[in-house]
């Protein structure tokens, strides 16, 4: 998979939305290779754009505890990003993966604004599931996925009011901050980072949107280690977003975060209580709220 700087390098020389995408066609594996089941999702845009998603159920004997919508990154496919929800269903949480516009086998070119079609599709599918109704329902959004996210949650504000809380991991809080930065890596192109990043168009950056956020929990991992989108945009967007929300530091590479059982952990801790939980005070495993009840996470000293 492209890195999502490799992207924001080309879009600087670019400046065109498409290329903050980087779709592979075509599906080689399913999650029955994980030994998960599932079934296909296939979606229709308001524009006609026939997309393909996958719903993951919980894990038979399981309560469901609720739904979780999955908006993973820029590159690859559905199958290059169940590694970041694949988890879930054995925690009591069903999962509909979304394969966007020009992913996988949907249909469609990857653009800006038209991508924002392929939520709203999503969504509108959830709204009509049987099996979604009644329970509290979860946006998880990874890197590009998360900024279309934001984006979108603050021009649908009824869409935000539907949701228990919104989880956002790894996520570039200015693309064109990014482009600079990925510009900056290269001595290359290091003397030119500043005139071509004013190449790559912003005003869809999350930063912009997340004031305009309402009051749904957030939870906002972001890697110390983040070697793609740096921290300074995990930091920036927790400070423009408003309350409720939590900035959890990891460690690790770029959306790499769930493959750390911690992490998983303290996500399913934060979903159990959105509006308390605090994350951990510190790179341990300490939590400030609730008190642990998760044998995945000990406390190495009593909370103060």
């Amino acid at each position: 998979m492209r890195t999502l700087g490799i992207l924001c390098l080309l879009l600087a020389l670019g400046g065109c939305s498409s290329l903050l995408f980087y779709p592979e066609p075509g599906l080689p594996f399913t999650p029955t290779k994980a030994g998960l089941a599932y079934r296909d999702v296939n979606l229709t845009t308001a524009d006609g754009v026939r997309l393909r998603g996958w719903w993951l159920p919980a894990k038979p004997g399981v309560a469901v505890k609720g739904t979780v919508l999955h908006l993973h990154g820029n590159g690859g496919n559905l199958a290059a990003h169940l590694g970041g929800s694949w988890w879930l269903p054995e925690q009591g949480y069903q999962v509909l993966l979304l394969d966007y516009r020009g992913y996988g086998v949907s249909e469609g070119t990857p653009r800006l604004p038209a991508i924002y079609q392929d939520i709203d599709a999503a969504f509108a599918w959830l709204d009509a599931a049987p099996e979604v109704q009644g329970k509290p329902l979860v946006l998880l959004g990874q890197s590009l996925g998360g900024a279309l996210a934001v984006h979108y949650l603050a021009a649908h504000p009824e869409r935000e009011r539907q949701l228990k809380a919104l989880v956002l991991d790894g996520v570039p809080a200015s693309y064109r901050a990014v482009g600079r930065f990925a510009l900056g890596t290269s001595w290359l192109t290091w003397p030119l980072q500043v005139p071509l990043s004013w190449l790559v168009p912003d005003a869809d950056s999350a930063i912009y949107a997340a004031p305009r956020l309402g009051t749904v929990p957030k939870l906002i991992y972001h890697s110390l280690d983040d070697p793609i989108v740096p921290l300074s945009n995990g930091i920036g967007l927790y400070q423009a977003a408003p309350p409720p929300r939590v900035l959890q530091l990891t460690r690790g590479g770029h959306v790499q975060t769930f493959a750390d059982p911690v992490w998983r952990a303290v996500m399913l801790r934060y979903l159990d209580d959105p509006q308390h939980f605090n994350g951990l005070r510190r790179l341990a495993e300490v939590p400030n709220y609730p008190p642990p009840t998760n044998p995945a996470i000990e406390p190495s000293e009593s909370p103060q």
